[in-house]
Formats: structure tokens, C-alpha cells, sequence
């Protein structure tokens, strides 16, 4: 897997900061209610806005990592409802659009410390 690794200005990262937190609330307080998933089970784990402010990736794990594709399928389908809630607490002048992802840092972490566990033995 060969990632595109590109540095970030203090912008991006002050908005991707605070667009996580946003989202990260509307979903623990539950502010917006979606079909077949309970959102205060899923957790925000970065988001990386693209340099011009129009798209935002959103990665998440659901509690336990469970139903994760019903997860990423349901909240994509409902990105704009979403982007629509959480403009309202958003400063600046436009709200990117939303694409949820599977954060897959935990399954790496797991992979890496299953091989140095492996090492030890």
C-alpha cells in the first residue's frame, strides 16, 4: 500500500482539527439521526481536508470495528445531510464535502505488533 504522503499547511490542520471535533459531537450528542446505525458508536479518528476547503476525508471506526462496510455505506449515503448539521457550527465560509473512510491505522498497529510479537518467540 503506497500512500501519497504530502505535508499540511497550519490551516488544514487547524480545520481538520476542528471539523473533527464537530462531527465527533454531533455524533456523541447525537444530533443527527441516521437509518440502521446507532452514530454515537462511532468514533472520528482524523479528518484531512484537501487544500482549497472542498473535500474532507473523514476516517472513523465504528465501536469494536463491527458492520464497518454498513457503517462507511450509510454515512456516505448521508454525507450531506451531515455536511448540512455540521455547517452550522462551522466558520468558515464553505463546508467541505464529507467522504467517511475506514480508518485502518488500528489494523496496521495490530499487524506491526503481532510481527514484533512474533519476533520475540
Amino acid at each position: 500500500m503506497k500512500e501519497n504522503f504530502q505535508t499540511y499547511s497550519q490551516r488544514q490542520l487547524k480545520g481538520s482539527e476542528n471539523l473533527k471535533k464537530i462531527l465527533a459531537r454531533l455524533f456523541i450528542q447525537q444530533s443527527i439521526i441516521l437509518p440502521d446505525i446507532d452514530v454515537k458508536l462511532i468514533t472520528i479518528t482524523e479528518v484531512r481536508i484537501s487544500p482549497d476547503f472542498k473535500y474532507a476525508k473523514v476516517f472513523f471506526m465504528p465501536l469494536a470495528g463491527k458492520n464497518i462496510i454498513k457503517f462507511t455505506q450509510i454515512l456516505n449515503e448521508h454525507a450531506l445531510e451531515i455536511k448540512k448539521t455540521a455547517s452550522k457550527k462551522w466558520a468558515a465560509k464553505f463546508m467541505p464535502n464529507l467522504k467517511f473512510i475506514k480508518d485502518e491505522s488500528f489494523d496496521y498497529a495490530e499487524k506491526i505488533e503481532n510481527l514484533i510479537l512474533k519476533d520475540k518467540n
